[in-house]
């Protein structure tokens, strides 16, 4: 669990966290909202519900402090999984130019749940 491996997509992740769920509050000129129409309806519409866009952001930026300082890990990864999915999706059927760093945070999540497996073995004794 503390290769310098499982290190490295840790801080990887939780940077990658950080700076999305940021973006959710402050509006980063270099992440674009989606251009097709059914991403950017999709995306204003969570936007006018007033807490969705939000309460994700400050998840994806808990969670990504916690990874960034190592506190509860396996909690925190298991808290992405939902997240991580439905950003994958939500890039395959409405954004798919821009699917890659969908899969390669579904990817890094799967990865570590992977490398932190000795901590979910309860779960399913």
């Amino acid at each position: 669990m503390n290769s310098t491996f499982t290190k490295i997509l840790r801080v990887v992740l939780a940077l990658i966290l950080i700076i999305f769920g940021l973006n959710k509050f402050i509006d980063f000129s270099f992440m674009p909202l989606p251009q097709l129409p059914e991403g950017a309806n999709f995306m204003s519409s969570l936007s006018a519900s007033g807490y969705v866009l939000p309460l994700i952001g400050v998840l994806e930026i808990f969670i990504g402090l916690l990874l960034l300082f190592k506190k509860w890990v396996p909690f925190a990864l298991l808290v992405l999984v939902p997240i991580s999915l439905n950003v994958l999706l939500f890039h395959l059927f409405l954004d798919i130019p821009r699917v890659l760093p969908a899969i390669i945070i579904v990817s890094i999540n799967a990865i570590l749940i992977y490398k932190y497996w000795k901590s979910y073995r309860p779960l399913f004794q």
